[in-house]
């Protein structure tokens, strides 16, 4: 089983592209394939992205995947870290990752440090 900790972007593009990359990587979490680690800033992310209307993703959709990660994923409190960001809103997913040994599989690797767990989708995929 693997680690992972998602960014939203990840989650998003799941949505938009069921036959992507970071679908094929959301599907494997009911099956028990990864383990998704956040934590409730995390979440409250995910739902605030989710349900914005410029996305126009049906109410069932963005619930069904927001309950799945509630019923699958670990919530976790990491410490923060003292890595400099330039967004800090991107410093909750690096932090999970690093406390739980997790992947950090993001559609936008340069948001964050050069780290060999930071990973795009493909990257992800390739490795496992």
């Amino acid at each position: 089983m693997h680690r992972v900790v998602l960014d939203t972007n990840v989650i998003v593009s799941a949505l938009w592209s069921p036959h992507g990359n970071p679908a094929q990587i959301l599907s494997m979490l009911p099956a028990g394939a990864v383990t998704l680690y956040c934590d409730y800033e995390i979440m409250r992310e995910y739902k605030a992205v989710l349900t914005r209307a410029k996305f126009k993703f049906s109410g069932e959709s963005s619930d069904a995947v927001l309950k799945m990660i509630k019923r699958r994923g670990y919530f976790v409190t990491a410490p923060p870290s003292n890595v400099p960001f330039a967004d800090e809103s991107d410093r909750k997913f690096y932090d999970v990752a690093r406390f739980c040994g997790a992947t950090l599989v993001t559609g936008n690797a340069k948001h964050y440090p050069d780290e060999a767990f930071i990973l795009s989708p493909a990257g992800f995929l390739a490795r496992i």
